[in-house]
């Protein structure tokens, strides 16, 4: 009885602990720093806009960075739907500018290969040693910075509303990201929070 009661025990820990992991593996959050100005104090009305592209966007369509643009106009554009703004580019009354950024980076790495000198024994005595010192396979991660920021313009072509969203981190996965970066940088609109504040978001991994 003691020895069926230990196996039913055990199988129900090992149950809550594969449950535990399932759930801490199904949502990561997504950490952004924000910055947003408005001059808005209501919804606009109407509210409608056209997406506006630099000459240098339009050249994009050449490279292999117009993939990375159509997601992100995509997903700006389901982003600021949320928000009650519908895209429409041949009447839209105010206008959208979009920027983007990528880049990635080493990590600083406390395990990270070093250059050493000094001096050794072995068979033949003391001898200078010159080399690097460390494990191959401790190489620092990669970090992921992602950032975007939105012009919205009136018709005269004054900056109603203006907003930036930063990513930086090793886990990378390019439409969630931008997704949770639209989200943080569109919170609070019309009327977002003055200064620059820091926003988390869960996303499946």
């Amino acid at each position: 009885m003691q020895q069926r009661f230990k196996k039913v025990s055990l199988a129900l820990a090992l149950a809550a602990s594969a449950l535990f992991i399932t759930g801490c593996a199904s949502t990561r959050t997504i950490e952004s720093q924000v910055q947003s100005y408005s001059t808005l104090t209501a919804q606009p009305d109407p509210a409608t806009y056209r997406l506006e592209r630099l000459p240098s966007q339009q050249g994009l369509r050449r490279d292999g960075a117009w993939r990375q643009r159509q997601l992100l106009e995509a997903v700006t554009t389901q982003a600021l739907a949320e928000h009650g703004m519908q895209r429409d580019d041949a009447n839209g009354a105010y206008r959208l500018e979009l920027f983007s950024h990528a880049s990635s980076h080493r990590a600083y790495w406390p395990h990270d290969l070093g250059f050493t000198w000094g001096m050794g024994y072995g068979p033949w005595g003391w001898h200078p040693v010159l080399g690097y010192y460390g494990n191959w396979r401790d190489r620092p991660p990669t970090v992921y910075v992602l950032e975007v920021r939105l012009v919205l313009r009136d018709s005269t072509g004054q900056v109603v509303y203006e907003t930036q969203a930063r990513y930086d981190d090793v886990w990378f996965n390019e439409a969630e990201i931008y997704r949770a970066l639209l989200k943080a940088a569109l919170d609070g609109f019309p009327t977002p929070a003055e200064g620059v504040r820091v926003l988390h978001h869960t996303v499946a991994p």
